[in-house]
């Protein structure tokens, strides 16, 4: 991905706080200078279905829609649903993936298995997978509902973004009471994952 735009497809399940994420990522890169545009599928939010976002950045954007096969980089909130999603990353791109295992329903009824191999076969599509626990990294600031706060700090080592672009998009879309536990989230998030530069 240049500094100049980039492709960013985030993928999870209702309830994961996935939209709230794509919404301070596009909130800093508006602060950040650049041109937003977002499109979202819930699926069956409600019910823990699929839900994901495609947001694009650059001088001007056009459209919102990536294609498969483009993203520069996909977070993914649930292993299985960064599986189901790989298909839209480029092959140079970066997956960080949260290890956290949520069943579908076809799974929990019995009626299907939940996918094995997970990292091996997303490591066949590109060798730059970080996969980290961002549920026990939430459990551990007693935020259970920052996952998607620990996931955008972790994914913000691969965006041309400061720090302090992120920071400030949490205060104008977070209510005031609770700005410094998502920020102590975000930092979380940043801890587990290392600069592309410090990669062995």
């Amino acid at each position: 991905m240049s500094a100049a735009r980039g492709n960013i497809f985030l993928a999870g399940v209702g309830g994961q706080g996935i939209l709230l994420a794509s919404e301070i990522l596009g909130e800093a890169f508006l602060r950040g200078g650049y041109d937003v545009k977002k499109s979202e599928v819930h699926g069956m939010a409600q019910r823990g279905g699929a839900v994901t976002t495609h947001l694009r950045f650059g001088p001007k954007v056009f459209s919102p829609l990536i294609e498969p096969g483009t993203a520069d980089l996909l977070i993914a909130f649930e292993k299985m649903e960064a599986l189901r999603f790989i298909h839209y990353l480029a092959p140079d791109g970066v997956a960080v993936v949260n290890s956290q295992e949520i069943p579908p329903a076809p799974v929990s009824s019995g009626q299907e298995r939940y996918p094995e191999r997970i990292e091996e076969r997303l490591r066949d599509v590109t060798p730059r997978v970080h996969l980290l626990d961002a549920l026990a990294a939430a459990l551990a600031l007693h935020e259970v509902r920052a996952v998607n706060l620990v996931m955008t700090g972790a994914a913000s080592h691969f965006l041309p973004l400061p720090v302090a672009a992120y920071l400030e998009a949490l205060k104008s879309r977070l209510p005031a009471p609770v700005v410094e536990a998502n920020a102590q989230a975000f930092r979380a998030g940043r801890a587990l994952v290392h600069p592309p530069d410090e990669r062995g």
